[in-house]
C-alpha cells in the first residue's frame, strides 16, 4: 500500500477515486505517566511517557487507515 501526503505519485495515474479514509486511536493515560507529567511541569522538560503514547496511537490509526482503505480496494491513500 502506497502512503503519501503528495499530490502526485511519481509514475502512478489515479485511475478511480474511492472515496476517503480514516483512521482514529484514543488511548488512556497511565497513572504513572500522570505523576511523571505533573513532575515535569514543576521542572520542565519533554513528556516522554505522553510523546510514547503520542507516536503509539498515531501508528494505530494510520493501520486502521490503511485496512480500510484495503477493505475498498484500494491500492494507494494519497492526500
Amino acid at each position: 500500500m502506497i502512503v503519501t501526503n503528495i499530490e502526485i505519485l511519481p509514475d502512478k495515474r489515479i485511475v478511480e477515486h474511492l472515496g476517503l479514509v480514516q483512521g482514529s486511536s484514543v488511548r488512556a493515560k497511565h497513572v504513572g505517566r500522570d505523576i511523571m507529567a505533573g513532575l515535569k511541569n514543576i521542572f520542565g522538560g519533554e513528556l516522554k511517557g505522553y510523546t510514547e503514547l503520542l507516536q503509539e496511537s498515531r501508528t494505530e490509526a494510520v493501520d486502521r487507515m490503511i485496512e480500510q482503505a484495503e477493505a475498498v480496494g484500494a491500492n494507494a491513500i494519497h492526500g
